[in-house]
């Protein structure tokens, strides 16, 4: 693997450039972005050694990688771009936080007798605010980084058929990154996601904007709820500084895993406002416990 391109070039994509480059990756990191600010940051920062002019650029590129770092909806329409236009020792992957819609997409139009590989992948790292600015080599230090072969592709956690020597390079490297390396299907990743990542964003953003409605035309009570709340606050909404951008993408290429998640909250909540006064209270309080304190691999 001599050269990497990164498609997109905000917190994700120049966070993976500083992390090859602090991995020991020799070859050339190769940057392009719509936005030309976030562009000359990444260059700025050292994350990229050189900067494509264009959208042509990308199509004509001969790097051995191409990591698409935007979110989902432009990951979808670059993936319809380029297969049919780059070579078949070229591997492409992504840092999507859906994968059911793109392992699907992968399957019909990469792959093929003479085109280039594509192996679907999504770094469990960021932060609540995007942009170069903010990238960092350690980011995914410790992350798991999930790889979500189209279906049919995994039997019991393993792949079925061998990657391409490309892929697997890529899989290397990101270890070189200090991330961890899992498996999984697609649609269950996007189940399992919906739980793990997107609930919890959703309840940020619904307690954030809840609290702007509340207190936003009350100077004393805004004032009194920045000067008391603690640290509780300000982890429960952190990330209600999440760009919708990001998020528009994910709610609708993930919708009905998301939309069932959220009915089961509105329903736990239910049941917690329905027993403040009952023992019903203490037995929640009980499960969450067992939960938080229950052994993870």
């Amino acid at each position: 693997m001599k050269s990497v391109l990164v498609v997109g070039t905000g917190l994700m994509g120049a966070s993976i450039g500083l992390a090859l480059k602090a991995g020991g990756f020799a070859g050339e990191v190769i940057g392009w972005d719509a936005r030309a600010e976030e562009l000359a940051e990444a260059r700025r920062r050292g994350a990229i050694d050189r900067a494509l002019a264009g959208r042509e650029a990308v199509l004509t590129t001969d790097a051995d990688v191409v990591v698409l770092a935007t979110p989902v909806l432009p990951i979808l329409d670059w993936m319809e771009r380029l297969a049919p236009a780059l070579k078949a020792h070229q591997l492409v992957t992504d840092v999507g936080s859906t994968k059911a819609e793109i392992a699907a997409q992968a399957q019909r139009l990469f792959g093929r007798s003479g085109r280039a590989a594509f192996l679907p992948g999504h770094p469990m790292a960021g932060k609540e605010s995007g942009g170069a600015a903010l990238a960092e080599a350690a980011l995914f230090h410790n992350a798991v980084w999930l790889f979500t072969p189209p279906a049919g592709e995994l039997k019991g956690g393993e792949r079925k058929a061998a990657e391409p020597e490309s892929a697997g390079a890529w899989r290397e490297t990101v270890k070189s990154f200090g991330a961890r390396v899992r498996e999984m299907d697609p649609k269950r990743h996007d189940e399992v996601c919906a739980w793990v990542s997107h609930l919890p964003q959703m309840l940020s953003t619904a307690i954030s904007a809840l609290l702007e409605d509340r207190f936003a035309g009350d100077a004393e009570g805004m004032a009194a709820v920045q000067a008391i709340g603690g640290r509780a606050l300000r982890e429960i909404t952190r990330l209600g500084s999440s760009p919708y951008s990001m998020w528009r993408d994910i709610a609708l290429t993930n919708s009905e895993a998301i939309a069932a998640s959220l009915w089961a909250l509105e329903q736990r909540l239910a049941h917690v406002r329905e027993n403040l006064r009952t023992p019903e209270l203490r037995e929640e309080f009980s499960r969450a416990n067992r939960f938080r304190a229950a052994p993870r691999s």
